[in-house]
């Protein structure tokens, strides 16, 4: 077999969502994320840190265009990564915007995360890394960004 460079990261993760314009709204507005591209009925594209975070409408991403076609049944999960000293201010600020806390854990390697939904029902967490043993999310980053 051919000698190739190791896998770094996660480039990019995909979810699904059936509102794009809530969607982006969420992400955009709630979440604070930073818009990198959209094409209407298709999809909305998010930086997030080092990667990209691609929301699609189902039924467009299911058929095939320059790029195989995907999908995915039921709500998906992403987990965004934060320090844990900004827990607590991000979850005040989804209380504030109207959005639920499902559930908050205490991991058994260290670290705590919390559980919500976005507009389409999909499953989204924030966590600091140490629940996987990794180092703590870069301060600078996690801070969340003002209401609109």
């Amino acid at each position: 077999m051919a000698t190739t460079v190791a896998i770094d990261r996660v480039l990019e993760t995909v979810l699904y969502v059936d509102d794009l314009d809530a969607a982006e709204h969420f992400y955009g507005e709630v979440l604070g994320l930073e818009l990198d591209s959209k094409h209407a009925g298709l999809f909305a594209f998010f930086c997030c840190g080092a990667g990209m975070l691609l929301l699609f409408e189902p039924g467009a991403a299911a058929s095939g265009r320059k790029v195989p076609a995907h999908g995915a049944k039921g709500p998906g999960h992403v987990c965004f990564a934060v320090p844990e000293g900004e827990l607590a201010a991000w979850q005040a600020r989804l209380i504030a915007a109207g959005v639920a806390i499902e559930q908050e854990v205490s991991w058994p390697r260290g670290g705590r995360s919390f559980y919500f939904r976005d507009p389409a029902g999909n499953s989204l967490e924030l966590a600091t890394p140490r629940i996987w043993g990794l180092p703590e999310a870069d301060e600078s980053i996690g801070s969340p960004p003002p209401l609109p």
